[in-house]
């Protein structure tokens, strides 16, 4: 991954409202893969950014805090992203990691004390333990820079102390890589893999990383699934993705209900506890 480069490199001709490097807590303070903003990003700042990454090769992420009162801006502004413990997203699978991560989350234990076999199964049917396979692709028919703007604007209306940070990385999926984002490290602490599934996800579903929070992704999608069966093979895809949307979205937390809460939403939340 590119790393960034100095301040001087960010003038974007007066784009960038007031902003700074942050240097990476790993190291020796020389890895700084990340300019942020110092106060909220303005609604239409990441669309703009959005337009010029061909020109600056920086792709603009919103950020949230852990608590935006600290005053430090966690994981951001202190500094707490390790992009040198990341290997490279293109060198994963993402099929294979959905398989492997499936099979390790729906493993039934017979000393399980929170859920017995019968509950544990319940939670991914149809599918059981089986892994059903990937979602197949669909072809997009709303813009998918178009709607990830769109969003954009509707999530810091939602989250108005939303800071901008930009980053060297040719898309989304790899930013989060570059940026030592380690948001799942409860689950896994190589992030090119989460990047690896979500640039599949650009390629299938028109996604688009928009915002990146402490321990949250949230993402604009182009091509939705719009029956139930394909529903179903995407929630099965973010259940091994994130088991936390499952085990502790809103209820009843089985794949099924899941599945109809996606059926055709144009934007996918993901939450690592």
């Amino acid at each position: 991954m590119r790393p960034v480069h100095p301040e001087s490199r960010w003038s974007l001709d007066g784009l960038l409202p007031p902003g700074r490097m942050v240097t990476s807590d790993e190291g020796d303070g020389d890895r700084q893969p990340l300019w942020l903003s110092d106060g909220p990003a303005a609604p239409d700042l990441w669309t703009r950014m959005h337009t010029e990454r061909a020109r600056s090769g920086l792709w603009p992420l919103l950020l949230d805090a852990l608590d935006p009162n600290d005053g430090e801006f966690r994981p951001w502004g202190s500094g707490e992203v390790f992009p040198e413990q990341m290997s490279s997203p293109a060198s994963h699978d993402p099929a294979g990691l959905l398989a492997q991560w499936w099979a390790t989350y729906t493993a039934v234990d017979e000393d399980d004390d929170v859920l017995d076999v019968k509950r544990r199964l319940a939670v991914t049917a149809p599918f059981g333990e089986v892994w059903p396979g990937l979602a197949a692709s669909r072809g997009t028919v709303t813009n998918p820079e178009q709607l990830a703007s769109e969003f954009a604007e509707a999530f810091l209306t939602d989250c108005p102390r939303t800071r901008l940070g930009l980053v060297a990385a040719p898309s989304g999926a790899e930013a989060l890589t570059a940026v030592g984002w380690a948001g799942p490290c409860n689950y896994e602490n190589d992030t090119a893999k989460f990047s690896a599934v979500v640039r599949d996800w650009e390629q299938r579903f028109g996604a688009r990383v928009v915002a990146v929070g402490f321990s949250t992704l949230h993402l604009s999608i182009a091509a939705p699934p719009v029956s139930e069966h394909e529903a179903l093979l995407v929630a099965a895809e973010h259940f091994a993705f994130c088991p936390d949307n499952i085990w502790q979205g809103s209820r009843p937390y089985t794949l099924a209900a899941y599945a109809e809460r996606i059926t055709g939403a144009h934007r996918w939340d993901f939450w690592w506890d």
